[in-house]
């Protein structure tokens, strides 16, 4: 059986001012949030156990990185 990697969480970029304030686009993030953890029904001792990472500074929550974690979160079941 094939092991599942975990999801890498998305960010925004930080927005640079003295390139006019455009958007930078996205990079992998340090963890996902824990609004982002809550909307797909998973706390934080069930998401470390599964391996996601997750960010404690981290206050936004990305409906892209929602769409990961339940698309995971499926395939896991899916295993079992």
């Amino acid at each position: 059986m094939e092991r599942l990697k975990p999801p890498e969480p998305l960010v925004k970029k930080p927005i640079l001012r003295i390139h006019g304030g455009i958007d930078q686009g996205l990079r992998i993030g340090r963890g996902f949030s824990k609004g982002e953890l809550e909307a797909v029904g998973l706390d934080s001792k069930k998401a470390l156990k599964l391996g996601i990472r997750i960010d404690k500074r981290r206050r936004s929550v990305h409906e892209w990185n929602i769409k990961t974690l339940r698309e995971y979160v499926e395939k896991l079941r899916g295993n079992l």
